[in-house]
């Protein structure tokens, strides 16, 4: 999954609930999110695993994410299973979850089987997401599952391209939520636009989500000013105020910027954040401009 990875599983992660009651149709009670390293054959961190509760008592539910084909996948599936019922005592309900632009050719199962005893028939749920209808995540209701609408429905985004990407931000743009909520939905849906079509027709088709950020801080720098004008505030009053704007509107740049790049990147080191809240407006407009392009702490300093 390359530059993709740690964002895609913090997105996801934040996403479980949702993705568990959708994408698996299982009604569980998810208990804890475990940690697990893979370290007998290989050392590899697993996707995410979280103990759930079932009515037949308590499992692993154990979710990757694949967006290529790899043909050994079963194997190191296999391998999971076996330390996480090892390490957490818990049996493991495995699902992959793949994300190609490409429909999968993995296989979901090992089998074989020498004689009455030496038996092995292995399985687990494989999930291609560009098998699922545009239609059926809007049908839900739920916004949250308006963050992968970039990834579903593979032919209508292969034939429509650009078209598909801007029709989803659109849905975004008009879900009935609350704003900051509604930033977030289109942050992560930009992130997996990035695994399906070019940086630039990324940018372009949520132009209108950066605007609106821009946008809304200019209605409500209005109604300030408009405010103070039923007040009757002096020319200085006016001035004051005005100057003390135009400071909380890039310090809320700056915190918008910030809060951006750490779901993207992750941890900021200290002196980046400072760094940016220090930067001017017009370099913070260049980074929430950008944020879609933005994958490392190198490319951040290009802009402060």
């Amino acid at each position: 999954m390359g530059r993709y990875d740690i964002t895609i599983k913090h997105i996801f992660s934040s996403l479980a609930d949702d993705i568990i009651e959708y994408i698996l149709k299982m009604k569980l009670k998810k208990i804890e999110e475990l940690s697990l390293e893979f370290t007998t054959v290989e050392k590899r961190q697993s996707d995410m695993i979280f103990k759930c509760q079932t009515e037949k008592g308590d499992i692993a539910v154990h979710i990757e994410f694949q967006t290529n084909q790899d043909k050994r996948l079963p194997y190191r599936m296999l391998r999971y299973c076996l330390e996480i019922i090892e390490k957490h005592q818990l049996f493991p309900y495995q699902i992959i979850i793949y994300m190609g632009k490409k429909e999968p050719q993995i296989k979901q199962e090992l089998t074989y089987e020498h004689g009455e005893t030496n038996r092995l028939d292995y399985r687990y749920k494989l999930i291609d997401l560009g098998k699922i209808k545009t239609e059926e995540i809007i049908s839900t209701k739920n916004y949250e599952l308006y963050s992968i609408l970039p990834l579903v429905d593979r032919n209508k985004r292969q034939e429509q391209g650009e078209r598909y990407i801007k029709e989803c931000a659109d849905k975004i743009l008009k879900a009935p939520i609350d704003t900051n909520k509604k930033k977030d939905i289109a942050f992560y849906a930009g992130i997996f636009s990035g695994l399906m079509f070019d940086q630039q027709e990324v940018k372009r088709a949520f132009e209108e989500v950066l605007r609106m950020l821009k946008l809304e801080e200019s209605s409500f720098y209005k109604l300030i000013l408009e405010e103070g004008k039923k007040k009757g505030l002096t020319e200085g009053m006016k001035k004051g105020l005005t100057e003390g704007m135009e400071k909380g509107l890039k310090e809320g740049k700056a915190d918008t910027a910030i809060r951006l790049l750490r779901k993207k990147l992750g941890a900021l080191p200290k002196e980046k954040e400072e760094r940016i809240r220090k930067a001017p407006r017009e370099t913070l407009d260049k980074i929430l401009d950008d944020i879609f392009a933005i994958e490392s702490l190198e490319d951040l300093d290009k802009y402060c």
